[in-house]
């Protein structure tokens, strides 16, 4: 069983994963790799990156850093020398003129084993209209039943373009590598409400990509899986406890803690 196995991979190699990211949810990224049985490392200062690199897992580049830029630049080459899985978090690509410059160098120079983002991010990555602003995608980006053929070509398209799988959060997550398409509809809107699911998502990835690198496309849809069906095991608790967003997360974290093959 394939999902089994992934899963056991994650459990089993324990990978460590770097994390150049954000000040705002470091500690949820590095809490999700250990409920999930990966290790985390935070080194993202210039003068160590590729050292440190060199001893990890997969390594994961989330734009909520851009003050970091350089040090993904550095470290992702090195991985990329090293056959080290590379993802990316585009967070608010679209944003400002900083951010689409800044995501477009880190495409021309890093090759990416997986990008994860939301429907604003990915399309504006694509070079299709987007209405996103900050980190939220807009309604009008966001992947529907009733767009869903339209988004699903330009998503494969794009990852047929960057050589990689494009893996986009919503209320239908699309994770494709421009042959292969996944949907998946887990989830529940509660996730919204805590700081850095996304971030959190891509962190994942990264863990299941380290774990399992020669079947990415897998990894990165059970890592979105996993997420989706974690957020909904949650939601169970809080709707019967009656607690809040601040319960939510928690009780999210031991979720992932706890996930089992059979779950899924």
């Amino acid at each position: 069983m394939k999902i089994k196995k992934l899963l056991e991979n994650v459990k089993e190699k324990e990978p460590l994963v770097q994390c150049i990211t954000n000040f705002v949810t470091v500690n949820d990224c590095a809490n999700i790799l250990l409920a999930i049985g990966a290790t985390p490392t935070m080194a993202m200062d210039v003068r160590e990156v590729e050292e440190a690199v060199a001893w990890v897992s997969a390594l994961v580049c989330n734009m909520g850093a851009i003050e970091h830029t350089e040090s993904m630049i550095l470290a992702g080459k090195r991985a990329n020398e090293l056959q080290i899985p590379v993802v990316l978090d585009p967070v608010g690509a679209g944003g400002t003129t900083l951010r689409r410059n800044t995501v477009k160098e880190l495409l021309e120079k890093v090759q990416f084993t997986a990008i994860r983002g939301n429907a604003s991010e990915i399309k504006t990555i694509a070079g299709v209209c987007s209405l996103g602003r900050g980190v939220d995608a807009s309604k009008e980006d966001m992947v529907s039943e009733e767009s869903l053929k339209e988004d699903i070509f330009v998503f494969e398209t794009l990852a047929k373009q960057l050589h990689c799988v494009i893996a986009v959060s919503g209320a239908i997550d699309v994770i494709t590598d421009g042959e292969r398409t996944m949907l998946i509809r887990n989830g529940c809107k509660t996730m919204a409400r805590i700081t850095g699911s996304g971030c959190m998502l891509t962190t994942l990835i990264g863990a299941f990509c380290g774990a399992n690198k020669e079947d990415v496309f897998h990894a990165t849809s059970l890592a979105v899986g996993v997420m989706g069906i974690a957020g909904e095991l949650a939601e169970e608790k809080r709707r019967k406890n009656k607690t809040g967003n601040a319960t939510y997360r928690n009780d999210f974290i031991d979720s992932i803690f706890n996930i089992t093959a059979e779950e899924i």
